[in-house]
């Protein structure tokens, strides 16, 4: 025979609890992107796959970005999400 134990729980504990079980079981998002990331990631983000369009938006100003060194260019996060939220549309 099986002995099955039943435990009563008050509900606001109830969810106390199994908001820390959730806490400690459910991975985390990472916290922030970098704020700097490379072309490719830049693409990626805008989801556009020519190295000139995204040349276009640097030299028109539309995106921020850094050159570290001669050939290394990086990408503002911040000013791509920008860009990204000018051609929102909202529904009526």
């Amino acid at each position: 025979m099986n002995n099955i134990e039943v435990i009563c729980i008050e509900s606001e504990a109830f969810y106390k609890l199994l908001a820390i079980v959730l806490e400690r079981t459910v991975p985390k998002k990472e916290s922030k992107s970098d704020k700097w990331i490379s072309g490719p990631e830049a693409m990626r983000l805008l989801r556009i796959k020519s190295k000139t369009t995204l040349q276009k938006l640097r030299d028109e100003g539309r995106i921020r970005y850094s050159q570290p060194g001669k050939k290394d260019i990086l990408y503002d996060t911040e000013s791509i999400e920008a860009y990204l939220e000018d051609f929102v549309y909202e529904p009526f």
